[in-house]
């Protein structure tokens, strides 16, 4: 086989790849695409945690800080997501959050985008009003997320 041959062999392999890559099923920016946005696209579950360790690291009550939010916690947290582990459906319509991967890979059904959304270390997710969503480690990596939410009802234990 001449070297020609083998490298234009090769080139239109990756371009094969990257096809694929392209068109599939999860999406990779850590973002619903704007195509992708639908309500209701994704339908509630009753999965039960599993394999989840959610670990608060700090805590401030709002009420008593110069901008007297009644109410509010300010929390971070830490969650450990073992492989296979579940993140059961909540809603953030009443607690927004910032999610950060520091390890791993998951991924997120949320209830406004048509495919789920895949999360990798070094993502940040903003999770607001109108965002319902589960996650799930489908990988062979513990999960590590770092959370940052303001919580309204201190006995809300959702994830």
């Amino acid at each position: 086989m001449s070297r020609h041959h083998i490298l234009s062999r090769v080139v239109w392999t990756g371009l094969a790849v990257l096809g694929a890559l392209a068109f599939a099923t999860p999406v990779l920016a850590g973002e619903c695409p704007a195509d992708k946005i639908k309500p209701n696209a994704q339908q509630m579950v009753d999965y039960k945690p599993v394999g989840v360790t959610d670990t608060t690291l700090g805590s401030i009550d709002l009420g008593k800080q110069p901008a007297h939010i009644e109410g509010r916690e300010l929390r971070f947290r830490k969650l450990t997501i073992e492989p296979g582990g579940i993140v059961p459906w909540h809603s953030h319509d009443d607690r927004p959050a910032l999610i950060f991967v520091q390890q791993g890979e998951i991924v997120e059904y949320a209830s406004n985008c048509i495919d789920p959304i895949v999360h990798k270390a070094g993502d940040l997710r903003r999770e607001t009003f109108g965002t319902s969503h589960w996650w799930k480690n489908l990988g062979k990596e513990t999960v590590i997320l770092y959370v940052g939410d303001v919580r309204k009802d201190p006995n809300d234990h959702h994830m």
